[in-house]
């Protein structure tokens, strides 16, 4: 109890809320939250266990959001839709106290009775104001853990908090790692418990989180699991020692201190249970650790010559007693906190160099060309605070080929510091040591540094460097992935995908404006027959009207592009006048053989399935891209390097960002884009499905709850993300009409229950023109009431007229203004403004870059040194970006030559850098032909 009297001092979340009253209606409400803290506090002093009871089942999720956004907020803004909420706080709560006094709640499924038969009055009262929007009962008291204050006393797992709270605060540790307020880890940590999906946080909880990126928010998140794992290993461990009697209360707080994996390793070391133990284990078993102890405080009677036992192993000899206890001290100054921070500290002062040269083996046996590519690094040495993350990644891949050996340097001149602190400040003896015990400590304080501690101190460097390059690595596939993603669709035109090949020839297909497969056919270009297949071609092109061919980047594809340029510049396929694009084809041969290639091009040749492939990959990339698995989309470094399950995660969560940002319809769409929608998955994707073809498209967002296993819980997450094209669903209705007479006389002749109940649901069914926007159901009523207040109406969404309705009003009240008086945040507001005044049918996609359409070619040959020339961006790794400049080959552009300056002002960037799909006008700075490297210099971003 004191505890959460301490949570409540510090957070204050009761009297913000109470100094909070707007609205007129809020009175009630006001008396009633400062009654709430005082009756928690007469049931502190009644009984104790009511107090748990409380805490497991105090149920609206509302308040405690509420609590939330009062105390982590910046103050000047209003807190959203919530303040309805608030005014139901104290109506459950009260309820609550009384099942707690009756003693009602004995076990959660009792409670979840209680509850559930209160809060349906809570949702009637909301439906009518603000859609009913909130989670079911079992959801909130499992969630809603600790309602007095901080939200984050129990996130280190809850099997910690019961018997061992971490000696760091889980809220500061994740606000130290990542650099992000207190309070926005504070809400985050909430907000992930909540199961809110990190599209659905980053568009619709912007006040709680301070507007972060969705990146940033996944950074959070890795850490947040980092932290729980440590704490949950912590745990583990202590209950092991405890079991085997070997947890002391130094060791308990030095396990209890550990923030990283590395010092959880390290402090649990010498209790794993090893094959023969450490030396010092052996020593301690032969009876040596009285005589290591008494050197340190009472060396005066110490006599070594006692533990000679000339017929025992070990203890055979003076050298030999002397030895084992050394192996004692080197173990006790090794384990030792204080040793440890000091070495530590006196490391971040000094020069560490990471070196890396060629391995004496691989030199004699290895191969030649694997031992080229690393020939930046068969002598490299470079301080560790200065090494690049890519130079790190090397180094660890040549070291796993055996093709370099690397070490940490570490300068003697540390040694000999900490040699000295050790004998004549930290473990100096208590009285005066005998020249031999001293000869003694100080071999022993040696041998820690030279046998335990320097090792220590290299692998805490490399797994460190490593770990941060990894991150590095993933969070730029991720950058790459999303750009590629969001590269702008070519819609209305039909294309002819080629994917290039010799000997099996080039397979076409001819996909329509709808992405219909019209023809499919193979031509072989580069048999000698190009003349005569240029006729088929041409043919092709004529009859289907189409004028952009889309080639596939892999084998054979200069050949193919000369072939197509040629043909162009001839003006042979006129009166059509032909463009061309090269498109990545990474990932298009292993989707053609996948199962869901099969399902849905099932009378179709998987070599044939990649040249629909690569043409739907410029038609909409990112319902093509989500077919394929994110890794194989190759637009990253080192991914095979890294570790997998967090590239698998990052990438999965940019896909669902990607897809959820763009938004689907949800009556065209296919299963697969589903899948990646925010709180969606697999079995849901497919029950949406099969409700559509049994039921007919949805015509509104509210049906959604009617498929199976969609929950309140998943409906928040996934609903401002689908879409409904209105006119589609306006003559769907109207074609209803006529059904929907017949349905109403069968309920009037009173028909079978069932049906007539399905019916006259069916009957109203209206479609909401909210619903093509991002504006999310738990926001309409605010949406309207904001329509009311400019005179709109929401039939005229995504009209100009809206947009001079909006402006005149928000020129005269100030977004600030207009958010106060419709009682909501600034960022609610403006949601619900881009929702309204954005075009019919917009997609943020038309902000990205599209296709780089050309009608001639340039050899690798033809480049000089100079010229100017313009290109695609293809990757971008942190070492510079590879430019895909129309020959062949990539070519450079080292990261010292992307500045600021030359970057595009006017399209807003998330970083310093350049990603897939951009244009960039570059000049050649240097051709090195024998080994196929093009280097470039960035003059501006088009």
């Amino acid at each position: 109890t004191s505890e959460s009297e301490e949570e409540e001092e510090e957070w204050e979340p009761k009297s913000k809320i109470a100094r909070r009253p707007r609205l007129p209606k809020k009175t009630e409400a006001k008396t009633k939250k400062t009654a709430a803290p005082r009756s928690t506090g007469v049931r502190k002093t009644v009984k104790k266990i009511a107090i748990k009871e409380e805490t497991d089942v105090s149920l609206p999720i509302a308040p405690v959001e509420d609590n939330k956004m009062q105390l982590v907020k910046p103050k000047e803004e209003n807190p959203g839709t919530k303040p309805k909420s608030l005014n139901r706080t104290p109506e459950v709560p009260k309820k609550m106290e009384i099942n707690s006094f009756q003693g009602k709640n004995q076990n959660s499924l009792v409670s979840d009775e209680k509850p559930s038969t209160s809060v349906p009055v809570v949702k009637q009262e909301r439906c009518e104001e603000e859609f009913e929007f909130d989670e079911p009962p079992s959801k909130k008291i499992k969630l809603n853990a600790s309602p007095e204050g901080k939200p984050v006393k129990n996130l280190g797992g809850k099997k910690i908090k019961e018997e061992f709270e971490m000696n760091w605060d889980i809220v500061q540790a994740l606000s130290e790692i990542t650099n992000v307020e207190p309070w926005v880890c504070a809400n985050l940590i909430w907000l992930f418990q909540e199961e809110n999906t990190i599209p659905f946080i980053a568009r619709y909880r912007k006040e709680l989180i301070n507007n972060l990126e969705a990146d940033a928010l996944r950074e959070v998140q890795h850490a947040l699991e980092e932290l729980r794992t440590v704490a949950k290993k912590t745990h583990t461990m202590i209950q092991k020692l405890k079991k085997e009697g070997k947890l002391s209360s130094c060791l308990l707080k030095g396990l209890l201190n550990c923030r990283t994996l590395e010092e959880l390793d390290h402090v649990s070391a010498p209790f794993k249970a090893g094959s023969k133990g450490t030396k010092a284990q052996r020593a301690k078993q032969l009876g040596l650790e009285p005589a290591a102890l008494s050197l340190l405080q009472n060396p005066v009677e110490l006599n070594l010559f006692s533990y000679i036992r000339h017929n025992t192993k070990g203890l055979a000899n003076i050298q030999e007693v002397e030895a084992g206890v050394q192996h004692i001290l080197a173990d006790i100054f090794a384990k030792d906190k204080d040793t440890l921070d000091f070495i530590r500290k006196l490391c971040q002062q000094r020069y560490i160099s990471i070196q890396s040269t060629l391995a004496k083996v691989s030199s004699k046996n290895g191969n030649e060309r694997d031992i080229d590519k690393f020939q930046l690094y068969h002598e490299f040495s470079c301080n560790i605070k200065n090494i690049q993350h890519h130079q790190i990644l090397a180094i660890n891949r040549g070291e796993n080929l055996k093709i370099l050996t690397v070490k940490v340097n570490i300068p003697d001149g540390v040694k000999n510091e900490f040699c000295w602190w050790c004998v004549n400040e930290r473990w100096r003896p208590k009285q005066f040591l005998k020249p031999e015990f001293m000869r003694l400590l100080r071999s022993s304080v040696e041998d820690a540094y030279k046998r335990l501690i320097y090792p220590l101190l290299c692998r805490e460097f490399r797994s460190k460097l490593t770990s941060d390059a990894e991150k590095e690595s993933v969070m730029m596939f991720g950058r790459n992935l999303r750009q590629l993603l969001l590269t702008s669709p070519v819609r209305g035109r039909a294309l002819m995908g080629v994917d290039p090949g010799y000997k099996h020839g080039c397979k076409l297909a001819i996909i329509s404006p709808t992405s219909q497969i019209l023809h499919t056919d193979v031509v072989y270009l580069h048999s000698g027959q190009g003349f005569r297949e240029a006729e088929k071609i041409k043919r092709l092109l004529l009859q289907y009207n189409c004028s952009t061919v889309v080639i596939g980047n892999g084998t054979a594809c200069r050949e193919t592009e000369a072939y197509f340029a040629d043909l162009i510049m001839k003006k042979y396929f006129a009166p059509l006048d032909v463009v061309y694009c090269i498109v990545s084809e990474a990932g298009a041969s292993i989707y053609s053989v996948s199962p869901e290639a099969s399902k849905e091009m099932p009378d179709l040749d998987p070599n044939l399935r990649s040249a629909v492939s690569i043409a739907r990959r410029v038609q909409d990339p990112l319902a093509e891209l989500v077919k394929i698995e994110p890794k194989h989309i190759g637009v990253g470094m080192y991914q095979h390097d890294v570790s997998q399950t967090l590239l698998k995660a990052t990438l999965d969560s940019v896909v669902e960002e990607c897809v959820s940002f763009v938004g689907v319809d949800i009556n065209i769409c296919s299963e697969i884009l589903l899948r990646h929608i925010a709180g969606l998955n697999t079995n849901r994707a497919k029950n949406i499905i099969e409700w559509r073809e049994k039921n007919g498209p949805f015509i509104n967002r509210e049906q959604l709850k009617e498929v199976k296993g969609l929950g309140p819980k998943t409906f928040q997450q996934c609903a401002g993300f689908i879409r409904f094209n209105q006119e589609y669903i306006k003559t769907f209705c109207s074609n209803k009409k006529n059904e929907l007479g017949s349905c109403t006389l069968l309920t009037k002749a009173g028909a079978l229950g069932k049906k007539k109940s399905k019916l006259t649901s069916c009957a109203s069914q209206q479609p909401n023109p909210l619903d093509q926007t991002c504006i999310h159901p738990e926001s309409y009523n605010i949406a309207m009431r904001f329509l009311s207040l400019i005179g709109g109406n929401a039939n005229d969404i995504g009209k100009s007229d809206m947009q001079q309705k909006v402006n005149v009003v928000i020129q005269k009240e100030g977004l600030e203004g207009t958010a106060k008086r419709l009682n909501t945040t600034v960022h609610t507001l403006q949601l619900i403004i881009d929702g309204l005044t954005q075009p019919e049918g917009y997609d943020i996609r038309t902000d990205f870059d599209k296709p780089d359409f050309k009608r001639s070619i340039v050899c690798f040959e033809d480049l000089s040194v100079g010229a100017v020339l313009t290109g695609k961006v293809e990757n971008a790794t942190p070492f510079g970006v590879f430019v895909d400049i129309g020959v062949g080959r990539s070519g450079l552009i080292p990261a010292r030559n992307i500045t600021e300056a030359k970057l595009s002002k006017v399209k807003k960037r998330r970083s310093l850098g350049l990603g897939p799909g951009e244009r960039v006008e570059v000049k050649v700075l240097n051709v090195d032909i024998p080994r196929l490297r093009i280097t470039l210099d960035l003059i501006r971003v088009l």
